[in-house]
């Protein structure tokens, strides 16, 4: 079984995707960080985030096992990353790995934000995430300030509406709910309310005849 989660910056996506794959069973994969651990590449070489070639070298050289989350997921690292991930090259170079990893039996549940229109057109569920800008920005900066961090909210907002705009208008796999696309509102939800309603969701898709 595949479960494909998109969604927008800080709508939950992430943590949705760690809960569905420990309910199921099934691998889980947060494709954001390995565009973020592209951009961390180029930023710790001094490398501009629009290099395409340097860009590409270092999707091919990525090594999932040595990423270190909380550094792919401090907030400059995310600006950057956007940045990078709207390189059509980088995304080819990054899609055969994606691929590859959710077609590991049993299956896998992956978010991103072309997880159900690209990566996995014909995922088993197809689940897109969504809340308003500024609840997201209030949850990523309550992230930001567990993990010793210090942002100023309206920074915060400021960059998650460019980020919007920047992945919503891309040539290269706009951010954009897949046709068949279940939508999840988490704005007025918790994180167990969010889980309910996924776990809802893919039970009603497994019940369905092949």
């Amino acid at each position: 079984m595949i479960i494909a989660i998109d969604g927008t910056a800080a709508s939950g996506k992430g943590t949705l995707g760690k809960r569905l794959a420990a309910h199921y069973g099934l691998r889980h994969l947060d494709t954001g960080l390995i565009y973020r651990a592209v951009a961390k590449a180029l930023v710790d070489t001094g490398d501009r985030l629009d290099d395409v070639e340097r860009a590409v070298a270092a999707a091919k050289a990525l090594d999932p096992d040595g990423f270190d989350e909380k550094v792919l997921k401090s907030h400059a690292i995310g600006e950057a990353a956007s940045i990078v991930s709207a390189l059509p090259e980088v995304r080819a170079a990054l899609l055969a790995f994606q691929r590859d990893f959710g077609r590991v039996p049993p299956g896998a549940v992956l978010d991103g934000r072309d997880i159900g229109t690209v990566i996995f057109p014909d995922a088993d569920v197809k689940i897109y995430i969504d809340a308003t800008p500024e609840v997201r920005a209030r949850r990523r900066v309550a992230e930001i300030v567990a993990a010793g961090g210090t942002v100023s909210e309206a920074e915060v907002l400021a960059d998650i509406r460019r980020r919007d705009q920047r992945d919503m208008l891309r040539a290269a796999a706009p951010l954009k709910p897949a046709s068949d696309a279940h939508l999840i509102d988490s704005t007025e939800l918790d994180i167990d309310g969010v889980v309910g309603a996924a776990i809802k969701i893919v039970e009603q898709a497994r019940q369905l005849p092949a």
